[in-house]
């Protein structure tokens, strides 16, 4: 075997290594502590009064818009019952065609006979949901009957 040179130990440079530094060096101050207690009350005053005053923003929000659907709510409800008379009286003149060759047929009876016999006279009865879509579309009936069976 061949010798194999020596190897060199690193050793520290001459003069040695510098001073660790491990004084404790203090942060700089940028503000006292009355101002920041000062500017804490500060921005804590600002953001509530911001809060104070979008509350009350919200507050006028909600009650027009609770007031807006009150009077939309009137509305829809006068539409809906309009819309479900033109519809009674769309069945009722579709009877009076369809029925008109038949002797003694009177619209909303039967052959002259009261159907509900126990109710006075000027009692309106709700027809029942078939009864309602007899003379409309299969369409029309279906896309009520769905939402009807969901609710």
């Amino acid at each position: 075997m061949s010798a194999s040179p020596a190897k060199l130990q690193d050793m520290p440079p001459k003069g040695g290594y510098q001073n660790i530094p491990f004084a404790r060096i203090p942060a700089k101050k940028y503000f006292k502590g009355w101002q920041m207690i000062a500017a804490y009350a500060g921005f804590t005053t600002a953001g509530l009064s911001m809060y104070y005053l979008n509350c009350k923003e919200n507050q006028r929000n909600d009650v027009e818009m609770r007031s807006a659907r009150n009077v939309i709510y009137a509305l829809l409800l006068a539409e809906r019952d309009r819309e479900y008379l033109k519809q009674l009286k769309r069945n009722r003149d579709e009877e009076a065609d369809l029925m008109k060759d038949v002797k003694g047929w009177q619209v909303g009876t039967w052959y002259g006979e009261p159907v509900f016999k126990t109710l006075p006279k000027d009692q309106f009865v709700d027809p029942s949901f078939q009864e309602f879509y007899v003379h409309s579309s299969y369409e029309d009936m279906a896309k009520r009957k769905d939402v009807k069976m969901m609710s």
